[in-house]
């Protein structure tokens, strides 16, 4: 069995980042990634936006370390040459239900520290935004969007240039709680035993299961999780947008709205769909509810010009229809057991939150 300081399990954007910063600080650091690749499940799946941080509860951790996370992340790829565009975003009201809900988003802003969003009338949308209609609007200007593979390479370029490794194909297939550390049973061609003083459990969708896995570990701190699927669709022909466009949200999702990528293509989504099993095929079915959606701030929406394209899976700690969890960050005055960090339920904006929940856990294992 060999003795390690710090183990990362996980390779997407959050575990990338929390194992950048472990060592930056000095630890030393492997990380552990079931696929070949980093940042192949979530972070590979999700629509590439840095989130303001307006819709989450005051004093929650998603409100936090969103707001946190997005100043860092823009330094971060300032700094690094990382693709991003600050590009701001629309939050359309097409009703005068819907202006009345922009408002309660201003203020929910406001108590998070975004006091930087403003209104736009329809003329002030429609001289923005041709082809979008909205009564009102709210503009954030802080809102944009990143490359995100591209951030990932760079956290892993940290991590090697300061004494990091990641192991590839190389699943945790169980574990237990020792006197000694948290031991490591992994899979894949190179078969190991671990034994940690650190492990940080960073495995998204799968990190409820593998806590699980660890014999010792209290069952009552394993949480239920649930899959929430979000279905892209890509537009065929020119794209009629310049900026994010965002309906008002809906429950477990901010609704299908208009994103972009560094090219300036633009997608729709995500809806959510929740499911049980982990299937990314995006059925031909589900445009219906696109075309419809969409076609409430985009009216001129022609047939058949949607076509499926991707989707992710959300990792919720709620089941349909109950209210939104927030981040869990679970250390040992949760489970009481020293030097396990585990991240739970780490879904939209986990990606804009990722720096931020980084220094959270390098706080927590100094």
């Amino acid at each position: 069995m060999e003795q390690v300081d710090c183990v990362v399990i996980g390779a997407g954007v959050v575990g990338m980042a929390c194992a950048r910063a472990l060592a930056i600080s000095g630890r030393d650091v492997i990380v552990i990634e079931k696929e070949s690749l980093p940042g192949s499940e979530i972070s590979a799946r999700n629509s590439g936006v840095i989130h303001a941080g307006i819709y989450y509860p005051q004093n929650s951790l998603k409100a936090e370390l969103c707001v946190k996370g997005k100043e860092l992340l823009y330094d971060y790829c300032r700094d690094h040459a990382v693709p991003h565009k600050n590009c701001g975003k629309l939050i359309v009201a097409t009703t005068p239900e819907e202006e009345k809900t922009l408002e309660d988003i201003r203020q929910r802003a406001i108590k998070n520290g975004v006091d930087d969003l403003y209104y736009l009338t329809a003329e002030e949308v429609k001289s923005r935004e041709p082809e979008l209609f909205a009564t009102k609007a709210l503009f954030s200007p802080s809102t944009g969007i990143v490359d995100v593979h591209n951030l990932i390479l760079a956290f892993q370029g940290d991590l090697e240039n300061n004494g990091g490794m990641i192991a590839f194909n190389t699943p945790v297939n169980g574990g237990e709680i020792s006197s000694e550390g948290i031991v490591l049973h992994t899979g894949g061609e190179s078969q190991m035993t671990l034994c940690a003083k650190t492990v940080i459990n960073a495995a998204g969708l799968h990190a409820p299961a593998l806590a699980g896995k660890l014999t010792h570990f209290p069952p009552e701190c394993v949480p239920e999780l649930f899959y929430a699927k979000g279905n892209y669709f890509s537009l065929s022909g020119k794209a009629p947008f310049s900026n994010l466009i965002y309906p008002v949200p809906e429950a477990a999702g901010l609704g299908v709205h208009v994103t972009l990528d560094m090219d300036g293509q633009i997608r729709f989504g995500p809806d959510v769909e929740w499911v049980d099993t982990l299937n990314y095929e995006v059925s031909a079915d589900r445009s219906k509810p696109f075309y419809d959606a969409i076609r409430r701030y985009w009216p001129t929406l022609q047939d058949n010009t949607l076509t499926p394209d991707y989707s992710g899976i959300r990792p919720k700690l709620q089941a349909a229809g109950t209210p939104a969890s927030d981040f869990v960050i679970q250390d040992k005055k949760t489970h009481g057991i020293h030097g396990l960090t585990n991240l739970f339920g780490i879904e939209s904006p986990g990606l804009t939150a990722s720096m931020a929940i980084a220094e959270k856990v390098l706080k927590l294992n100094p």
